[in-house]
């Protein structure tokens, strides 16, 4: 099984009372019912790509927690992973790191990227069902003013019509942007499906656009 998730912060405190308001009492309660959410949900085999921003501690620091993370872990780097570039951390702790990816899930392809990307690869393609075939999976805006623009982008989007040359007749975009933001799924890594669900889920509770305050 593979999974995804973004912008932890091990050992980034303040986010417990600032940006994301964590409500944790300390940065070692965050790290602890972090790492208890991702061994509840990962077993030993499993991969879980971590969309950036895994960890503001020390080299020595992220080697331990990651140390006690169940699956295999590979890290699309954010720009708060400061810790790769020093000389004691275990980077053999990750398959790969990489800025950017595309990757094959479930005949599905997955567009990887720390920030997000608005004209990304394959956004207008669907299956024969209409269904997306791409989707573009990102982090680093947590959920602040900048992932409501994304969102009222994902929505303009959404409302655009568009005539491709395998269409008989103009149809809307899908435009299948998710941010694994950790806090979205209770720091739990999750499948792509499994995503798809919570975004689903975020956007029925949505202000659009075209709504009045």
């Amino acid at each position: 099984m593979r999974y995804y998730i973004s912008d932890l912060h091990f050992f980034h405190e303040n986010l417990n009372h600032r940006m994301d308001c964590r409500g944790f009492a300390d940065g070692m309660e965050m790290n602890e019912y972090m790492v208890k959410q991702w061994n509840a949900k990962v077993n030993k085999g499993d991969d879980v790509v971590i969309l950036g921003d895994v960890s503001a501690g020390t080299a020595e620091q992220t080697n331990e927690i990651l140390g006690r993370l169940r699956g295999n872990l590979y890290l699309i780097e954010g720009n708060h992973d400061h810790f790769l570039r020093h000389r004691k951390f275990d980077t053999t702790l990750f398959k790969w790191v990489k800025p950017y990816e595309e990757l094959r899930d479930n005949k599905r392809k997955v567009i990887l990227s720390h920030y997000p990307i608005f004209c990304y690869n394959g956004q207008y393609r669907v299956d024969d069902e209409g269904n997306a075939k791409n989707y573009m999976l990102y982090g680093h805006v947590h959920n602040s003013m900048d992932e409501v623009l994304v969102n009222d982008f994902i929505w303009r989007t959404r409302q655009t019509m568009h005539q491709s040359k395998y269409a008989k007749e103009p149809e809307p975009i899908p435009c299948q942007m998710i941010n694994c933001f950790c806090m979205f799924s209770d720091y739990t890594p999750l499948s792509l499906d499994e995503w798809i669900e919570v975004d689903k889920k975020r956007r029925e509770t949505m202000l659009r656009p075209d709504m009045e305050l």
